[in-house]
């Protein structure tokens, strides 16, 4: 007899220029690459290289700069494999920097800024569409390039599988596949599934499976049915993205999603999203609804602080200021979101903002190391 299926029901970017004095000797500078970062991650000073005048007729050679050591591990970074850009080309989706995407573009970025290894994961609108058998077809599609990534370029790559839920059959059956055959590092979800959350009653099956398995759910901001267009002259990635990540969050809290299966390792995309700023507002939801209390039995904060939270799109002091109150810094993980970003901004974000030597290093990658040992091999 076949199964029942789970899945949901659907619901709904002059001065002229002033000639040197007269005798002057031009000089050539070449600003020094972004900063080494060794084990330590420490930030080094701008190198300026000042070169002598050459004979006549020789060429002028810039002097060397070694590339930075190889030792941050990036948890946002994505992928485009050729059957997702199909599928979003064959859906009039534009995704301009998918669409130009490259493995030796992703080695390329890593490369320049020190990056070790990437996390990889497909971005928002992730691989469901309304139909389930499509959805699973494409989730192992994608699943399995991925693999091949980290089979091909040993050290560099790893996994954050993609699940097609909300088809919760599906999604349990991926679940296996991606993290016993597979080997993947953790799951990826986006925050929401058309009208639901991740904490809504309807995914407690695959939650629970995580659970039992202790694994690592990556999770990525989408923009839920009831808010797309809302505010057409905003792109959705400036707010939407970052208000479904604060919904999410307060989904996952306040349903006791979280307190009923303690060993599920949330990590949070953008630091958070807007909850950092309105940390106590969180604090306070079950002093207004106090109804929400008996799913919080350890207190809000203590499960706050529990979750993980990259850096992606967030490594600048307004934001970074922010999530430093809420979490510790041992759950903040470095995070890039390429190809929309590039890794060398966010290390430079980083290394700036985090002045202390120790916390510094585990952003950038420690902290990964500790929530996912396997990549010490890497």
């Amino acid at each position: 007899m076949n199964k029942p299926s789970r899945r949901l029901a659907r619901g709904c970017v002059c001065c002229p220029p002033v000639a040197p004095p007269p005798g002057a000797r031009r000089r050539n500078f070449i600003a020094g690459g972004l900063a080494a970062i060794g084990v330590a991650a420490a930030a080094a000073p701008t190198r300026v290289f000042a070169q002598a005048a050459s004979p006549a007729g020789a060429p002028t050679v810039a002097p060397a700069v070694a590339p930075p050591p190889k030792t941050v591990i990036d948890v946002h970074h994505h992928i485009a494999p050729p059957a997702y850009v199909q599928e979003l080309v064959a859906r009039g989706l534009s995704e301009p920097p998918l669409f130009r995407w490259s493995v030796q573009k992703s080695l390329d970025d890593m490369d320049k800024a020190g990056v070790a290894t990437a996390l990889t994961s497909i971005t928002t609108p992730g691989v469901w569409f309304g139909d389930d058998g499509a959805a699973r077809r494409l989730a192992r599609k994608c699943n399995d390039y991925a693999a091949t990534l980290v089979r091909d370029h040993p050290g560099r790559f790893g996994v954050f599988a993609s699940l097609p839920l909300p088809d919760v059959d599906g999604s349990l059956e991926e679940v296996a596949y991606a993290l016993d055959t597979l080997k993947a590092d953790g799951v990826g979800l986006m925050t929401s599934f058309e009208d639901k959350w991740l904490g809504d009653p309807a995914f407690e099956p695959v939650m629970e499976e995580l659970n039992r398995r202790k694994a690592i759910v990556y999770t990525h901001p989408t923009v839920a049915d009831c808010c797309r267009g809302i505010l057409p002259v905003v792109q959705r990635a400036v707010v939407e993205f970052q208000t479904d990540t604060s919904r999410a969050i307060g989904s996952v809290l306040f349903t006791g999603t979280a307190a009923r299966f303690p060993d599920i390792k949330f990590i949070w995309s953008h630091g958070g999203g807007t909850m950092p700023f309105l940390y106590t507002r969180y604090l306070r939801m079950p002093q207004l609804n106090p109804n929400v209390q008996p799913n919080v039995p350890n207190g809000v904060d203590y499960e706050l602080k529990k979750f993980y939270y990259d850096v992606a799109q967030v490594a600048h002091p307004a934001a970074l200021a922010s999530l430093v109150h809420v979490a510790p810094s041992a759950h903040i993980l470095f995070g890039t979101d390429f190809p929309y970003r590039t890794s060398a901004e966010h290390v430079k974000g980083v290394t700036e903002f985090f002045t202390d030597e120790a916390e510094r290093r585990g952003v950038l990658r420690d902290n990964a190391l500790a929530l996912m040992p396997r990549l010490r091999s890497a």
